[in-house]
């Protein structure tokens, strides 16, 4: 079995490798990215309908700037965000499954004013009509140099999970300084705008079915159990 490459920042790494380990992968977690927080200042809530999140890293690292916003319910990308929603004193008015535009498309009701709280590197979101949006952003992903454990991994083949396009752009950049070579190796991408900004290169860039973990681990497992022709 090719192993699977897990490079997101913690705690999202080890719950990712620990999904995988579950199903039976040869599984390495190596972050590539360390998640800080950022000075932001909260807008008055009385503004705002609703909290729109995507990631639980806005609850875990939004600091004292999300207290005055308690009031108000969120919408969360996915169950995990929900829960850190709901750890950190906020009641969930909705939680999504494919992805933060269709929680606006089909969950947000219509002329909703809403408060984006969100990381430097995050998805672009387009608007239905009557919904307004702010955003602040509240914490940051910043790049790490690889490991030479992760080094010498990537010398053989193996399936990379990537999370974010800032994820795979870096993931490239530190190939190339590292002289890695990127045809052995292939990309399980979680969703069509991180395959978008993978350079050519590698060995295969695949997309899973839906934006979330279930969907990539099964798109891992079906990859790392077929060699494909750059790992013969």
């Amino acid at each position: 079995m090719v192993p699977l490459i897990v490079i997101r920042p913690e705690p999202g790494c080890s719950a990712t490798v620990t999904a995988a380990t579950a199903a039976g992968l040869d599984v390495h977690g190596h972050p590539l990215f360390a998640v800080r927080p950022c000075s932001w200042q909260a807008p008055d809530p009385a503004r705002f309908d609703a909290l729109l999140a995507g990631s639980a890293n806005v609850f875990r690292h939004g600091g004292p700037g999300l207290a005055g916003l308690l009031g108000l319910p969120v919408y969360a990308v996915g169950e995990t965000t929900a829960s850190a929603a709901r750890a950190a004193g906020f009641a969930v008015a909705a939680a999504g499954s494919g992805g933060l535009q269709a929680v606006l498309d089909s969950v947000v009701p219509s002329g909703a004013r809403l408060l984006r709280l969100a990381g430097d590197e995050r998805v672009p979101l387009h608007l239905p009509p009557g919904l307004r949006m702010e955003e602040r952003v509240v914490y940051a992903s910043k790049p790490q140099d690889m490991p030479p454990e992760l080094i010498e991994r990537l010398r053989a083949p193996a399936i990379i999970a990537v999370h974010s396009a800032e994820a795979v752009r870096h993931l490239t950049a530190q190939c190339v300084y590292h002289g890695i070579r990127r045809a052995p190796l292939r990309i399980a991408a979680l969703g069509q705008r991180i395959a978008q900004a993978a350079e050519g290169g590698w060995g295969e860039v695949a997309v899973a079915a839906l934006p979330n973990d279930i969907a990539l681990l099964a798109l891992a497992r079906q990859m790392c159990q077929d060699p494909g022709p750059k790992g013969r």
